[in-house]
């Protein structure tokens, strides 16, 4: 991992203009930052999915086309804390359908939390866990040949490019069987004021969280980042609805990271890109599924039109 992180780090700050990975963000303190994110009031995402998931759960279900008595396997792709899903698996149980849940993530931590929390809020549910790699473990379970549904939830796609966006899509349709199914969760293109604030609230959250991705070069590779010399920065426009952040030098100055070896030149006002975010329309996701074998279904809104879960069905051959 410090190998990974040396070498990741390292290129990004070489390169032009700079940049730092967002997967980062997440250690012990990045994480607790991030809970505290979910419940600001500007933070909108997750309390839109959840509302979907809560009020809409029976049009959820109705989407997937299940019988009752045909067992089938329910897939969540980083599946952290379960919070949105929980819904959806306690309407599954109390209408007896047959499947089991197999909720993937990189965190042992997180799964063995979520297991212990569905075992007692659900104790008839059959959690299977499974750590590591989403293809990888996709690619084993395609071998079972039972009906599956795939939830990939909380805009999680919008962190990657259009083009990584479509080459994950298409690598997902091709774990996939006909008529398997696939619900994305997407955050919906809305006007500056809406969007921004969730990336820049009052509390400044969202800064200590993004800052204290330096806070972890300093300490795991030694570095010497002033954090007061830096000061986070989001960017938005509706027009091209990309959410960016930034982590901006307020002074000129060099900052040195002993476990790289490496002494790096920062100008005064300039750019670390840190993240995107991407918000979507039914073209955008259109153009994205566009190279693979999946097909747009059905698309539930929340009540405030601010988030889509929109839900594919795999065919058996690409569209032409």
């Amino acid at each position: 991992m410090t190998e990974i992180f040396k070498k990741e780090i390292k290129e990004g700050l070489e390169a032009s203009p700079k940049t730092l990975p967002s997967k980062y963000f997440y250690d012990k303190t990045g994480d607790a930052l991030f809970v505290e994110i979910m419940n600001l009031p500007e933070y909108y995402l997750t309390r839109s999915e959840l509302d979907i998931f809560k009020n809409k759960t029976q049009q959820l279900i109705d989407s997937f086309n299940l019988k009752t008595d045909t067992y089938f396997e329910l897939i969540e792709l980083g599946a952290g804390d379960g919070l949105k899903t929980k819904e959806l698996l306690k309407e599954l149980d109390a209408q007896n359908f047959k499947f089991d849940f197999f909720p993937i993530d990189i965190s042992k931590n997180a799964l063995d939390l979520l297991e212990k929390d569905l075992k007692k809020e659900i104790p008839n549910l059959s959690v299977k866990t499974q750590q590591g790699d989403y293809f990888e473990i996709l690619h084993s379970l395609k071998k079972s040949k039972n009906p599956k549904i795939v939830l990939f939830l909380g805009s999680n796609i919008g962190n990657m490019t259009d083009v990584q966006a479509s080459k994950f899509i298409y690598n997902l349709s091709e774990n996939l069987q006909e008529d398997d199914k696939l619900l994305l969760g997407v955050d919906l293109i809305k006007p500056k004021e809406i969007v921004l604030p969730a990336y820049n609230d009052s509390k400044g959250i969202t800064a200590k969280f993004n800052l204290n991705l330096l806070h972890r070069i300093n300490r795991e590779l030694r570095g010497n980042f002033n954090l007061n010399n830096f000061k986070h920065l989001p960017e938005y426009t509706d027009k091209e609805g990309i959410a960016k952040s930034f982590i901006i030098s307020t002074t000129n100055q060099t900052v040195e990271i002993k476990a790289i070896n490496k002494s790096f030149n920062f100008s005064e006002g300039e750019k670390i890109h840190t993240e995107i975010s991407r918000k979507y329309n039914n073209i955008i996701i259109q153009e994205i599924i566009s190279n693979t074998n999946f097909i747009i279904d059905t698309k539930i809104m929340d009540s405030k039109k601010y988030f889509a879960d929109y839900i594919f069905t795999r065919t058996s051959k690409f569209k032409h």
